[in-house]
C-alpha cells in the first residue's frame, strides 16, 4: 500500500524534503513504518523520540496505517 510521508522540523532534512511516498506491506503499524524509516534514513535514529500523526491525532506505535494515509513525522521540539 501507499503512504505519503510529511516530515517538519530537523525530520524534514534528514528525509531530504517535507514530502515522500513510499510503499509498505498492508498491516502495517507505525512501529513498522519506524523502523522502515530508520532501516532507510540512519540519521532519525539520532532524534531521542519523534512522533507519528493521522488526521490530526498523535497515533501510538500499534496504530494500523491504512492504504493512502498521509502520515506526519513530528521531531521533538525544543524550546527556551
Amino acid at each position: 500500500m501507499k503512504v505519503k510521508i510529511i516530515a517538519f522540523g530537523i525530520a524534514r532534512d534528514i528525509l531530504y524534503g517535507s514530502e515522500l511516498v513510499m510503499e509498505i506491506r498492508d498491516g502495517s503499524t507505525i512501529r513498522d513504518l519506524r523502523r522502515i524509516l530508520v532501516r532507510q534514513y540512519p540519521e532519525l535514529e539520532k532524534l531521542r523520540h519523534f512522533s507519528f500523526a493521522i488526521e490530526d491525532n498523535y497515533q501510538d506505535e500499534n496504530y494500523p496505517i491504512k492504504d493512502n494515509q498521509e502520515i506526519v513525522i513530528l521531531p521533538p521540539v525544543a524550546g527556551g
